[in-house]
């Protein structure tokens, strides 16, 4: 079962994640149905870059609130797979700011997707976790953790965020128990890459210092936290791959982790991005604000077990690719 063979939909399809993978997709020919409400994603990314859209967008792009499921239940159907990709996620601050809106309203996504993939007979489920997911407790400064699957228990997530990613996970391995329906389930570490947010509201870290950069010494080039915290970064190119291969391999075979296995602190990005702007920046490091998880990295034995997955960007390559996209969207009127 190939992914490209499937009438595939795709659950917050024109978000950054989601429009990497259609795009790929429909390059392997196939057809894709998108649903997005485009609280984060924008149509803009589902564009080639002569500028027509991948998709259909009048036959196959659906905008639709996944809190309501009678809508939910008439866009997921008469398919074959279902990349569940939609959620509410943003940044450091607004994760932490908006923990019961992001909870609940992921609640009721998560769960009206899978009702509605088991209403209609949809045989085949993918459903995309975070490293978010993982105890708090296990994450360390001091030392690196490296976390495997089935160290997610018992649960301890640190955001609202983190806790209705892991219901996800949850229901849909409830499901699979049902015998009605296969499931994958994808958990991914931090991702970053071309199609990535930068705007300050939504951005996470890598595309959020990036912008600052480009814009200093007009934005100060600010650190949150010590920058000591650390992360495991995954370029989205390799994100797609592994989500490419979980229908005709990673189906019902529990939560697979991806991640580049290596650990990268705040403060060695900065440098990073500092190196790439070629500009004299000092990084300031505010210790006053929130500087998330302390941090995580994966063990991605099951990836290559599997899905016979490897990490193929490093993370200077990566962060090359995504800079120079960032600043060509910036120097765009439209995108400014």
């Amino acid at each position: 079962m190939s992914s490209n063979t499937l009438r595939t939909i795709v659950t917050g399809g024109a978000g950054f994640i989601g429009s990497n993978l259609v795009k790929r997709l429909v390059a392997d020919g196939a057809r894709v149905t998108v649903v997005d409400n485009l609280w984060r994603g924008t149509l803009d990314n589902l564009r080639r870059p002569d500028g027509s859209f991948v998709i259909d967008v009048d036959r196959d792009f659906h905008k639709v609130d996944l809190t309501d499921f009678d809508a939910c239940k008439q866009v997921i159907g008469g398919a074959d797979l279902v990349y569940h990709l939609a959620d509410i996620v943003g940044g450091v601050h607004f994760a932490f700011r908006e923990e019961r809106f992001i909870f609940r309203q992921n609640l009721l996504i998560n769960t009206n997707v899978l009702a509605a993939c088991m209403a209609n007979e949809i045989p085949n489920y993918v459903y995309v976790g975070t490293a978010c997911s993982f105890p708090k407790h296990l994450q360390m400064i001091d030392g690196i953790a490296k976390l495997r699957e089935e160290q997610t228990y018992p649960a301890e997530p640190e955001s609202g965020y983190g806790w209705s990613k892991l219901m996800g996970e949850y229901e849909a391995e409830l499901a699979q128990r049902s015998g009605k329906i296969n499931v994958g389930l994808l958990r991914l570490h931090n991702v970053y890459g071309p199609g990535v947010s930068f705007d300050p509201a939504h951005s996470q870290a890598l595309p959020a210092l990036i912008r600052k950069a480009i814009l200093h010494p007009a934005e100060p080039f600010t650190v949150w936290g010590s920058g000591n915290q650390y992360r495991d970064f995954i370029f989205v190119d390799d994100v797609i791959d592994a989500l490419r291969l979980m229908p005709s391999k990673g189906m019902n075979h529990g939560v697979i982790q991806v991640g580049s296995e290596k650990a990268t602190s705040l403060r060695e990005a900065a440098e990073l991005i500092v190196q790439l702007s070629g500009k004299n920046i000092a990084p300031v490091f505010d210790e006053g604000k929130p500087q998330g998880d302390r941090g995580r990295v994966a063990v991605c034995d099951r990836a290559r077990a599997i899905l016979g997955w490897s990490c193929k960007v490093d993370l200077k390559t990566g962060l090359r690719r995504t800079y120079d996209w960032i600043a060509n969207q910036m120097a765009c009127p439209q995108a400014a």
